[in-house]
């Protein structure tokens, strides 16, 4: 059985203790998870603590019996969309007409076979499985639509702006100034350029077409040449930026997941880090995998923050210390590029004290 089955939990909502027992030792078969309830209130408690995924509810219960809970379970946001299927003694068409009117989505009647149960416990929990996974895409794709209508149309509209100054302006304006405008056209350049070579790379992570071909990196050349891309950035905002990565630290990677994660952790740090401000790139191996540290001395984040840092759905928008526009994708597709290549992105943080992002990746031997 595949492991989105074994890590469902059923919940068996019987007040005679034997049927528990019996439809459990069923579940054990395939693995299931489960817990289990003998009232009707028990049941509710254990539903809204989450990660239930199936219920399989007794209807003959004392005092909150099998529809009650039911018509309970429904009328809360929380447990609505968990899956119902009533365990009855009863087959008769008005019972089982009403609990579907009450919203379960099958029926069994007792005393069922295993093989039945089973049968109908797969079929809910694979659509459980479903439902939940079309959800998350749906709003994956919303975000995705987000930043496409917003985030790309912010440096566009910079770049129409300062373009159509400079163009009526040409004859009137001193070089320092022009010099400035060209300056402006080339950031809002690079910020779409960035934005969209994010947004394709995610894209096909998402889509499966994406292909991660590791080789031999050399993290200190990757981290030269980033610095180098983003030189412009770090003089305007006279940072110091120090490569403290050994020359001998390599990693087994795919060359261009290495290149996005590092360009886009050093783009978030300068992006946070106020004018005057510093930011180190360390190396570190200990044989088996090596380690990027990226540490700032920027704004920090909160725990709320970091709690939704790596999600496509809620992801961050924020300006930096000199409002520059960013569309907080570069953070995500850096944690789902390593997620592909046995790696891991790890950051700590706390507001006013800077953040430390670590990547970590299999070391070249």
């Amino acid at each position: 059985m595949d492991d989105e089955y074994q890590s469902s939990r059923i919940l068996i909502v019987d007040d005679v203790y034997r049927n528990i027992q019996l439809a459990g030792a069923i579940l054990k078969q395939e693995n299931f998870h489960f817990s289990f309830a003998t009232d009707g209130n028990t049941a509710l408690r254990v539903a809204r603590e989450g990660g239930v995924d199936l219920i399989l509810l007794d209807i003959m219960m004392p005092d909150l019996d099998g529809f009650s809970v039911c018509s309970l379970l429904k009328e809360n946001p929380e447990t609505a969309d968990i899956p119902v299927i009533f365990l009855t003694a009863k087959n008769d068409t008005e019972s089982i007409v009403r609990g579907f009117d009450l919203g379960a989505v099958d029926y069994l009647t007792k005393p069922f076979q295993a093989a039945e149960l089973l049968a109908r416990v797969r079929t809910h929990v694979h659509l459980r499985i479903t439902e939940r996974k079309l959800k998350e895409a749906n709003a994956a794709k919303d975000r995705f639509f987000s930043i496409i209508a917003h985030d790309l149309r912010s440096p566009f509209t910079a770049l129409l702006g300062v373009s159509q100054y400079l163009r009526d302006g040409i004859d009137e304006l001193s070089p320092e100034t022009a010099k400035e405008l060209i300056g402006g056209i080339h950031t809002a350049s690079k910020n779409a350029f960035d934005l969209l070579e994010n947004l394709l790379q995610w894209s096909r992570v998402q889509t499966g077409t994406a292909v991660f071909v590791p080789e031999d990196v050399e993290l200190a050349s990757s981290v030269r040449d980033n610095i180098g891309l983003l030189g412009v950035n770090i003089a305007a905002k006279e940072l110091s930026v120090e490569n403290k990565v050994p020359e001998n630290i390599r990693a087994y990677a795919d060359a261009r997941v290495v290149d996005t994660v590092i360009r886009n952790l050093l783009s978030n740090a300068v992006k946070f880090t106020p004018r005057g401000g510093r930011v180190e790139l360390i190396g570190e191996e200990n044989g088996k995998d090596c380690r990027l540290i990226v540490r700032d001395s920027g704004v920090g984040m909160s725990e709320k923050q970091l709690a939704s840092l790596f999600k496509i759905d809620s992801r961050q928008n924020t300006k930096g210390t000199e409002q520059e526009e960013g569309s907080g994708l570069g953070l995500i597709l850096s944690k789902e590029f390593l997620d592909r290549s046995n790696g891991y992105l790890s950051v700590e943080s706390r507001p006013g004290e800077g953040s430390v992002f670590t990547v970590t990746l299999p070391a070249f031997s």
